[in-house]
């Protein structure tokens, strides 16, 4: 992603954005890494801090798409449970002021450590600016508010940073706050683009979907569509995707069964069916998009074109990785997604553990693209997506993408972790908790309806806790909510649900869609307000 959004800096102190002389701080700064990496992760009693922005520094077009994207800072908000280490100071920085009851919501869910002596570690930072502007560009134009910031480090040789997604933007960040940034470089960026993940893929040896990538023009799609309907002259349907799209919004479907007429004429004539049909009639997931300006961003940040995987039986499984700030590759969890939209290429959540039938493979597919991202100096998390198609008792794998940032698989796993103290074991692709009890949950960034409406953090809390759905630490099951602040606004919430089987974490699922309808769209809240809750108490 280029970057255009990086203003001059008023302070003339830091290097300009993008100078060869802010490359080369950055450069120093990122190689305290892997000493702070080593000193934390090997004594919970290390004095650090961690300064957490969650800007989705995206394309901001895509993200305009994405219902209630302001309060999905919100999602990172289970780095709160880092503060278990007494010694550990947060910084979470946030475009809006956090509701105080979701604060102590995550605070509530700390074991080990009085939610009080957690919350003297905590420093809550507001730019007060609820624009699309992402939230690392607005701390960058307000030079009173980054003093602050640094001001409330202690100690910048034990303080790193972390943010959502990593660009220059992300880089100006760092250098300006003069602590290292655990995640990827931006200079790396292009590897988790729609064009550089086949390239990954190619080098790994991994089957993806036939396809051609680094287009940029009308032009160049309607060659691309042309030469796969080739190569593959049964295809019915092909994929066009900019290289930069988010939760499978940035992609656009195209049919060949309406070029049937042409599809013997001359390739002059197939082209221009082809690049007519690009204008009027490419289906687009995000249902706002049109030609005009999916063709600006396809040339702006390009993007690909490949077959669309058919098939009775498909699973869209992903695996999760992680390369340290040593170098050290691994793979970390597995999981289902769960996809939507009309043409049912939307994120909507996930499901943990990923089907055993073909956990092991995507497990080692992603083993092979972590050991060769780590060669080529990726850090941080990320997730490889698949679709597998089930051909008598095995499946055919295609490799989809890779998503070089923090995503909706991330959150839901560390909070079980952080909850339960528990790990993933690769050899049988199971989380165990630290009791040795086996977990399972869903999760799901879209629990949505027009009755959800209005409710506040407060009032939503206080229908879990009525219906004995929150998480007990305990039995270690239960729901957590996350996207707490965008349900007054937008109708629209988060969960993860953690259970003791498969089908036990979808029981609380459907129990907490159940009771959300009867308390909302049933208006049986009376009911729970004539007891003594919280809401009369206030009274």
């Amino acid at each position: 992603m280029a970057n255009t959004l990086v203003q001059t800096p008023t302070d003339n102190s830091f290097p300009l954005p993008g100078s060869l002389e802010e490359l080369a701080t950055f450069k120093r700064l990122q190689e305290r890494m892997p000493a702070l990496f080593d000193k934390v992760a090997n004594n919970r009693l290390a004095e650090h801090t961690s300064v957490i922005v969650p800007s989705m520094t995206l394309h901001e077009e895509e993200l305009l798409k994405l219902k209630g994207a302001a309060f999905y800072e919100e999602r990172l908000l289970y780095l709160l449970m880092l503060l278990r280490r007494p010694r550990t100071r947060l910084v979470f920085i946030t475009s809006q002021r956090l509701h105080p009851s979701v604060i102590d919501y995550y605070l509530h869910l700390l074991t080990g450590v009085p939610a009080a002596h957690a919350r003297r570690r905590l420093i809550l930072i507001e730019t007060n600016d609820s624009s699309n502007t992402p939230l690392t560009q607005k701390l960058l134009d307000r030079p009173i508010l980054m003093e602050r910031i640094r001001r409330s480090i202690v100690d910048r040789n034990n303080a790193h940073l972390v943010c959502f997604n990593t660009t220059p933007l992300e880089r100006t960040l760092a250098v300006q706050l003069g602590i290292p940034l655990y995640g990827l470089d931006p200079d790396l960026l292009d590897l988790g683009t729609k064009s550089g993940c086949r390239q990954i893929f190619r080098e790994a040896e991994i089957p993806m979907p036939a396809g051609i990538e680094n287009l940029h023009t009308q032009d160049d799609i309607a060659e691309a569509l042309m030469d796969l309907w080739e190569e593959r002259p049964q295809m019915r349907k092909a994929v066009v995707k900019l290289n930069d799209g988010f939760s499978g919004e940035g992609n656009a479907i195209f049919r060949f069964e309406p070029l049937m007429n042409v599809k013997n004429a001359s390739r002059a004539t197939r082209k221009a069916a082809i690049s007519t049909r690009l204008e009027t009639s490419l289906e687009f997931v995000a249902p706002t998009e049109i030609w005009e300006n999916f063709a600006t961003k396809f040339l702006s940040m390009g993007g690909i074109c490949e077959e669309f995987v058919e098939g009775e039986v498909k699973q869209s499984p992903s695996v999760q990785c992680r390369v340290n700030a040593v170098g050290e590759p691994q793979v970390i969890s597995t999981h289902d997604q769960l996809l939507g939209g009309l043409s049912g290429q939307v994120y909507l959540g996930c499901t943990f553990p990923a089907n055993p039938s073909y956990r092991a493979k995507i497990q080692e597919y992603g083993e092979k693209i972590a050991a060769i991202l780590a060669k080529k100096g990726v850090i941080g998390r990320f997730a490889i997506d698949f679709v597998l198609v089930q051909k008598g008792d095995d499946w055919d794998y295609y490799a989809i993408e890779i998503n070089l940032r923090k995503g909706g698989t991330t959150h839901p796993f560390l909070m079980m972790k952080f909850l339960t103290d528990g790990g993933y074991d690769p050899s049988t692709g199971m989380f165990i908790t630290s009791s040795g009890r086996p977990k399972y949950y869903l999760a799901s960034d879209n629990l949505s309806a027009p009755h959800y409406r209005g409710i506040t953090p407060d009032e939503l809390i206080d229908i879990a806790v009525y219906h004995d759905l929150h998480f007990h630490s305990a039995t270690e099951r239960g729901v957590v909510f996350h996207l707490i602040g965008a349900m007054s606004q937008f109708g629209k919430v988060g969960v993860t649900c953690i259970g003791n089987s498969p089908e036990d974490a979808q029981e609380l699922y459907q129990s907490i869609l159940r009771v959300l309808d009867e308390e909302l769209k049933e208006h049986k809240w009376e009911d729970r307000l004539n007891y003594s809750s919280i809401y009369l108490n206030n009274v």
